[in-house]
């Protein structure tokens, strides 16, 4: 089977390379190979099935600021193509998209689905020949093509693109055509944490400053108390951002939690002395404040010695300084990680100095390309992982028709 373009994997950054090679060269052959049974089921689990296709951030230098890895490379490919021209590109194929409070943007339907069916209708259209169960096994550079071989028999292209995430086998032949890959880590998951202060508070969500002992990893964001540990936002940053740095510690650490964000020890101590003198026949324990959930305040109250029929007037200068640390240095130990639902995302891939953010083709191999997780760019959670795959594929795509 002879085709111009091959693309192996069939996910996001790989529909969204062959849709805009199609559209700009209707003429080329296009292939794409993907191992399983179905094609874009990434896509259809993530944003908890409703799929955040990108995020409300508009400067580019502001964008890139959010991949822990791939940052610089990234500023550059954003002028070209970021998130109001994806907001347009879904746009201009029926495809409505809405901005949440957050900044998240899905799609209005709230159904990844929408997104599979807008690939897969176009895909169609454009006469991609989409190849599921096809399982790469290699792929060399013959003279002017490529041979691709599958468990399904052989291929031959003139370019190859490569979109398969983080999957090993893959890296193994790319090492084996002169590329090197840095080893893959997980990224964005959850902390598993038991302790007695959050055992009972599953579901209660507070704006948090978090820190990473003996380290410089810090977040501040909403922090959701679950089941298995912590979650949320501020959690997820620090799993991207310090994705390398927490693997080598085993995914065993400790954490300290300002429940307060910015107070200090001393600025809290202040406003208890007033709290004790407005609320002196109030208990400590049955009115929360600092504006923090009444189940989380309570935990804390219990957790610095104090009774729950202590009054106001009745705290002593130790529970007022421990009740005060409790707020703003809550130390935490850090056990294991859990994935964060069923967004699966790793740091590692193709070392970014083997490839030129120009086009995102292979410095090492010509007519090689990459687009999303393949490379080693990874992004904090929503969207940007997807943002990151669209600029890419968008990208790839100009340079392929146009050489």
């Amino acid at each position: 089977m002879n085709y111009d373009l091959i693309i192996v994997g069939g996910g996001a950054a790989g529909f969204f390379t062959a849709i805009n090679v199609a559209e700009q060269d209707p003429k080329l052959r296009i292939a794409i190979l993907e191992r399983g049974k179905e094609v874009l089921s990434k896509v259809r689990v993530s944003g908890g099935g409703r799929c955040n296709v990108t995020h409300a951030e508009f400067i580019p230098n502001e964008l890139s600021k959010n991949y822990p890895r791939g940052e610089k490379e990234l500023k550059g490919p954003f002028h070209t193509f970021m998130t109001g021209d994806t907001m347009d590109w879904f746009d201009q194929r029926g495809v409505a998209l809405k901005i949440e409070d957050d900044g998240r943007i899905f799609p209005v339907s709230n159904s990844s689905e929408t997104i599979i069916n807008c690939f897969l209708s176009e895909a169609k259209r454009l006469q991609i020949d989409v190849c599921t169960s096809h399982a790469v096994k290699n792929f060399k550079r013959e003279q002017e093509t490529w041979s691709v071989e599958t468990n399904q028999g052989g291929f031959t292209t003139k370019k190859l693109m490569i979109a398969t995430g983080s999957n090993p086998k893959i890296w193994k032949v790319l090492q084996e055509q002169g590329h090197d890959t840095i080893d893959a880590v997980p990224s964005l998951f959850t902390f598993n944490i038991k302790d007695s202060r959050i055992k009972e508070l599953p579901g209660v969500v507070t704006h948090a400053m978090v820190k990473v002992n003996n380290s410089k990893l810090q977040s501040e964001g909403p922090l959701l108390i679950t089941h298995w540990g912590m979650s949320g936002p501020a959690i997820l940053k620090l799993s991207a951002w310090g994705a390398i740095e927490l693997n080598a510690l085993q995914y065993d650490f400790e954490i300290t939690v300002n429940w307060l964000q910015d107070d200090t020890e001393e600025e809290v101590l202040q406003s208890i002395r007033s709290l004790k003198e407005t609320y002196s026949k109030q208990l400590v324990f049955t009115y929360a404040q600092f504006d923090l959930p009444k189940r989380l305040w309570q935990s804390l109250v219990l957790a610095s010695g104090i009774q729950k029929d202590t009054r106001w007037a009745d705290l002593n200068k130790i529970q007022s300084k421990t009740l005060s640390e409790q707020l703003t240095q809550s130390v935490f130990k850090v056990n294991g990680k859990s994935t964060f639902k069923e967004e699966f995302v790793t740091a590692g891939g193709i070392n970014l100095k083997e490839v030129s953010f120009k086009t995102f083709e292979s410095k090492k191999c010509q007519n090689l390309y990459f687009a999303g997780e393949v490379l080693n760019i990874d992004a904090i959670t929503g969207g940007f992982n997807f943002q990151n795959a669209w600029t890419g594929a968008f990208i790839a795509a100009k340079a392929i028709t146009s050489k």
